[in-house]
């Protein structure tokens, strides 16, 4: 199904979703939940993430861009132009101190469908990797392998993720430093499986606006004991990389991730993508254009 980007108003039309009940009223808020609403909007037309009737397992960790990823996906809901039944789930891994109450009186609060599943992850993880090495590539896959079979369990066509813009850029480049590979975060991917759609409606979405997001809604964020303890791992100097590179030439950020959706396999060094050998002369266009990329 495709949604359309510019028919329908973003303003308020008869109430809001109960989740925005205490939003702040401030005109700079309006504008931020606005542009965020158009970056979800256009990527779920984008990439062509909705199907009418199907049922989304959201999940809901506790931090800043999940909570920004299920308030978004019902206030759409709540307009009328999200046609998808959203139930939102939060995995307890079994962190210490992991406040148990908070999530579950937080949906509940706010009329929100919810399951709330425990799974001890962290001692797997803890007794696999040794402390001081970077414990999130075996924590996403155990955490992911649970929200699959949960999606199944509760007849969910699609997994959806909170990975926003600096997500898929970080990740990137971490490919292209460490993984000697171009790649990134797809906005969408069906599993190994075959059954279960991963959707990242985030992809569009700068960090930034989601903590400010997140800040205005007074979310009740639940830190990572895990992984948000750990310093010196490489997505975080990937973060560092791409600030700094924003700082000094502002808009280079949204460059790069119109970049990821411009790719020209004639122009990189992929044989498999790319017949290299098959060429064997040059139309007058082509010429042209490696002259002016030359240039």
């Amino acid at each position: 199904m495709n949604i359309a980007i510019t028919d329908a108003p973003l303003a308020d039309e008869g109430g809001t979703h109960p989740l925005f009940r205490a939003a702040p009223s401030s005109v700079e808020f309006n504008k931020l939940r606005k542009r965020l609403l158009r970056n979800v909007r256009q990527a779920l037309e984008d990439f062509a993430m909705v199907r009418a009737g199907e049922r989304w397992l959201v999940a809901l960790s506790g931090g800043k861009d999940s909570y920004g990823l299920l308030a978004l996906l019902l206030d759409l809901k709540w307009r009328g132009l999200l046609p998808v039944e959203l139930l939102a789930c939060n995995l307890d891994q079994g962190q210490p101190n992991f406040p148990k109450a908070v999530l579950p009186d937080y949906l509940d609060a706010n009329g929100i469908a919810h399951r709330i599943e425990y799974q001890d992850t962290y001692s797997v993880v803890t007794d696999k990797i040794a402390e001081g090495n970077t414990y999130c590539s075996l924590c996403s896959r155990l955490r992911r392998g649970h929200l699959y079979r949960i999606a199944r369990e509760e007849g969910c066509a699609a997994l959806v993720l909170g990975h926003h813009r600096e997500d898929i850029l970080e990740t990137f480049y971490m490919n292209l430093f460490h993984g000697g590979r171009l790649a990134a975060m797809p906005p969408k991917l069906l599993n190994d499986e075959g059954d279960v759609m991963v959707l990242r409606p985030l992809s569009y979405c700068a960090e930034a606006d989601l903590a400010k997001f997140a800040q205005g809604m007074a979310f009740p964020i639940i830190p990572c004991d895990l992984c948000g303890s750990q310093e010196g791992l490489q997505r975080n100097a990937m973060k560092a990389m791409l600030d700094d590179i924003e700082k000094k030439m502002p808009g280079r950020k949204d460059t790069m991730i119109r970049a990821l959706g411009n790719v020209r396999p004639s122009h990189l060094l992929d044989r498999r993508v790319f017949d290299f050998a098959a060429l064997d002369g040059r139309r007058d266009g082509e010429a042209a254009g490696d002259a002016a990329d030359a240039l």
